[in-house]
């Protein structure tokens, strides 16, 4: 099962949170990051679906390393925070992106379930913006401008985009050097491709959701799936023969939009879809 974007925050979604249920005593449930901003949220969260959930792996969305301004821990920022979360998802029995990877064995396994942390590096700009400056500019312009600005913050690095190549490098060796013989699910916040961030009503919105430096990874990594969120449009999609879930809940004026949110948590394997 999969499932991001919980933002437990809002207390409709901590409702749905609470209502969530294994089909079966053996399920593993991954989750793809933004649980929440606060460390206790994500304690909350993350500790319930461990006391339901055969297994829970992790991946950080966003808003998990954000530094709000009224965090009584300002000094957790950056790789201090993101290690602190690590921390605590260890204390709880969660898989983290720097454990090692878990193996799934159920029907249609074993597959390596690899959680990971990769971030965002501007290269998802407009046709009309060649440069990342440019891409920003056109961004402040249209008043389209993530949080993450003011709030991520890349201590010690000295911006987003060298925390996220140093990620790159480190996830790639680690990926590279895993059993060949075996396929993998890949979870991440931000999608490993370009083309999901195509309907986004804003486009220039694209600049932080992912990387052009991981176009090629469910092909070079053997996915037979990946999972990610951030986007908060749940669907299925397919890119050269391999399945990408999308498992956003959203936020409260999201969902009800459509509603009621949409599959949640979506099933990753046994696979029940078809290309």
């Amino acid at each position: 099962m999969g499932i991001s974007d919980l933002h437990v925050a809002h207390p409709e979604n901590r409702r749905i949170v609470e209502d969530l249920r294994p089909d079966d005593p053996a399920d593993w449930i991954v989750v793809a990051g933004d649980v929440g901003e606060s460390l206790a949220d994500v304690e909350w969260a993350l500790g319930l679906l461990s006391r339901r959930y055969a297994q829970v792996v992790w991946a950080p969305g966003n808003h998990e390393l954000w530094t709000p301004r009224d965090d009584p821990r300002q000094d957790l920022r950056g790789e201090h925070r993101y290690r602190r979360l690590v921390d605590l998802c260890r204390s709880l029995g969660v898989h983290t992106p720097e454990d090692p990877y878990p193996v799934w064995c159920g029907p249609q396994g074993p597959l390596i379930v690899a959680p990971l942390f990769l971030l965002y590096d501007y290269t998802f700009r407009t046709p009309a913006a060649a440069t990342r400056r440019q891409a920003l500019e056109q961004a402040y312009e249209a008043g389209v401008v993530c949080n993450d600005e003011f709030l991520l913050h890349p201590d010690p690095y000295p911006s987003r985009e060298a925390w996220c190549r140093a990620r790159l490098a480190l996830t790639e060796r680690r990926l590279a050097a895993c059993d060949p013989e075996l396929r993998t699910v890949l979870v991440n916040h931000f999608p490993l491709v370009r083309q999901p961030t195509g309907i986004l009503r804003h486009p220039e919105f694209a600049l932080w959701c992912g990387t052009e430096l991981t176009g090629d990874w469910h092909l070079r990594f053997r996915a037979a799936a990946v999972v990610y969120g951030h986007l908060h449009i749940p669907r299925t999609t397919w890119y050269d023969g391999v399945r990408f879930e999308e498992v956003s809940v959203g936020y409260p004026r999201e969902w009800r939009a459509r509603r009621h949110p949409v599959d949640v948590p979506r099933r990753i394997f046994p696979a029940t879809v078809a290309h």
